[in-house]
């Protein structure tokens, strides 16, 4: 191993060994924010400055974050999802093959679902690429929270890059019969 690969490689042990909840993942994935945005950091490996790229190896760090051992059996938080969002906000250009894309789905549908009270499958399980979304998310307003769907949508409104797998879900999801009439165009307001 080379002496550049060898001192990358210690800050990003460094960032899954600090990984003992829900809240230190979360920073974690700030970090990996910090690095689409600005190019530099442990998670970056010598990407020009100000870039705003995500590529597959940010893509993979959120995954192995998402996926850390201390917390591979809990519910996705909400401020992980929140982080998720930001690094989603934060990538101007994208070459991860939309991996970034399934993984936010997939992490913010588990979030919903577990803040709902709905029995969600492991991270391990629910994040994986080789999982459909579809085998465990719910599909159906039934017992969904309609504050999480609300805070979902907030979220995507007016954002340039939409998430058609989420927007999907969620419309599944909320269906006719979850929020007043009223508040229907507020949660589907959202920008491609």
């Amino acid at each position: 191993m080379s002496a550049s690969v060898a001192k990358l490689v210690e800050p990003l042990a460094a960032i899954e060994t600090r990984i003992s909840c829900r809240d230190t993942a979360a920073e974690a994935l700030t970090m990996v924010r910090d690095g689409v945005i600005t190019g530099e950091g442990p998670t970056t490996r010598g990407r020009i400055h100000f870039s705003r790229v995500l590529d597959a190896a940010d893509a993979a760090w959120c995954a192995r974050i998402l996926t850390a051992t201390a917390v591979a059996h809990q519910p996705v938080s909400r401020a992980e999802a929140e982080a998720l969002f930001e690094i989603n906000d934060a990538a101007a250009e994208r070459s991860d093959d939309g991996i970034f894309d399934d993984l936010l789905a997939k992490a913010v549908v588990h979030h919903a679902a577990s803040a709902s009270g709905l029995p969600v499958p492991p991270r391990t399980v629910a994040l994986s690429p080789e999982t459909a979304i579809e085998s465990w998310a719910p599909t159906r307003a039934v017992g969904v929270d309609t504050e999480v769907l609300e805070w979902i949508a907030s979220q995507m409104r007016g954002k340039r890059r939409g998430n058609r797998t989420l927007m999907a879900l969620v419309a599944t999801i909320v269906g006719a019969a979850t929020l007043p009439l009223t508040q229907l165009p507020n949660v589907f307001d959202i920008g491609m």
